[in-house]
């Protein structure tokens, strides 16, 4: 260990990695110091999150961000820590709903190699559990359950050129994700605030899903701690956008 590295950062960044150091290390080592001492270390000393959570955020928000070296790199860690691959595969395939497949695909391909070369069996467990005949009710519920009776039968309302859209977001976003296994329903709220967070300009959207993960048991600290945690991956301008959107939501519940 550097005598730069402080020693509670240098003993979680080897929980995380062995004691594997990255070409950084030797070509890069000030700023090596600098990130490890504030995201292994000032970062995690002031979180009460437990290892699960702070890894399904920030893999969420790293594709968010499109950070796909990053990625590559933590996905491990969240493996060793203790995230099963199926609740990291849930992450992937839920952000096509938020991110598009064009964002997403590179991440479900970096997933299949790193689990590959874990030697974690592929294809995993089937997680879904609605129907095509459910899938619409049931999301619509979901919808209903983490955003209020305003929604229900969401699709009826509103304009009638949008009204598949609508319909898409019950059906496909909420009935064809959220139903599945492998997250808890709060977890998918998280992850979800996590992507548009990332992704920046979704402010609106943001601020709707913070009051989302509100309802369904991720209370406002819980939040302004898991948005602390990306700051090493996301930078401070979108996470203090994400604290507004924050705040934003718990007034208005």
């Amino acid at each position: 260990m550097s005598s730069d590295i402080i020693r509670d950062a240098d003993d979680y960044r080897t929980r995380l990695f062995g004691h594997y150091d990255s070409v950084l290390a030797y070509t890069d080592p000030e700023f090596v110091q600098i990130f490890e001492n504030f995201a292994f270390g000032d970062v995690v000393r002031d979180s009460k999150l437990d290892d699960r959570t702070r890894f399904l955020a920030i893999l969420a928000a790293l594709m968010g961000s499109q950070g796909a070296d990053a990625y590559r790199t933590m996905l491990p860690a969240a493996l060793e820590v203790g995230v099963d691959p199926t609740a990291i595969k849930e992450v992937v395939y839920q952000g096509v709903a938020y991110l598009g497949l064009a964002r997403v695909l590179p991440y479900i391909i970096i997933t299949n190699e790193v689990l590959r070369g874990r030697s974690v069996k592929l294809p995993l467990p089937d997680q879904k559990t609605a129907t095509r005949d459910e899938h619409l009710r049931r999301g619509n519920d979901l919808q209903v359950e983490i955003f209020g009776e305003g929604l229900r039968d969401a699709w009826e309302q509103g304009p009638e050129d949008t009204a598949h859209i609508r319909r898409w977001l019950a059906a496909n976003c909420f009935g064809d994700y959220y139903t599945r296994g492998g997250l808890e329903l709060r977890e998918r709220e998280l992850v979800t605030f996590c992507y548009l967070v990332a992704l920046g300009g979704c402010e609106a959207q943001a601020t709707a899903h913070a009051g989302g993960n509100m309802r369904v048991g991720n209370g406002k600290e819980l939040l302004i701690d898991v948005v602390s945690q990306l700051v090493p991956y996301i930078g401070y301008p979108r996470v203090l956008n994400a604290i507004s959107c924050i705040e934003a939501a718990a007034e208005a519940e």
